[in-house]
């Protein structure tokens, strides 16, 4: 997992890699925090999905760029397009079923 640090390296991490999941949360969030270990577990499924963590504490403006109104938030991109977000109560069930969708429609096309 890549700790971003500036709206500049979350575009580039975007463009960079086919499958981006962001993970954005903040301090002081205790639902952010017990969440991103059954994301991290849930992606070890997939490979070639990349993981980023941006804490909006020290990125103020990434709520403005991404239109995060609460956190935790969770972003999926498949080739700089979003295909997934989820927010604050995050029911992983559902969200494994949708990664797991797009992932295989995607990896069985190359």
């Amino acid at each position: 997992m890549i700790e971003i640090t500036s709206l500049d390296m979350v575009e580039e991490f975007i463009k960079e890699n086919q499958f981006s999941f962001i993970y954005i949360s903040r301090t002081n969030c205790g639902v952010c925090h017990a969440l991103l270990p059954q994301v991290k577990e849930l992606l070890q499924e997939f490979p070639l999905i990349e993981l980023c963590y941006i804490n909006a504490d020290h990125i103020e403006e990434v709520a403005g760029r991404f239109s995060i109104f609460t956190v935790p938030a969770l972003l999926f991109y498949i080739d700089g397009k979003e295909y997934i977000r989820e927010a604050r109560f995050v029911h992983m069930d559902a969200l494994k079923e949708k990664v797991a969708k797009l992932y295989e429609i995607q990896t069985s096309e190359e």
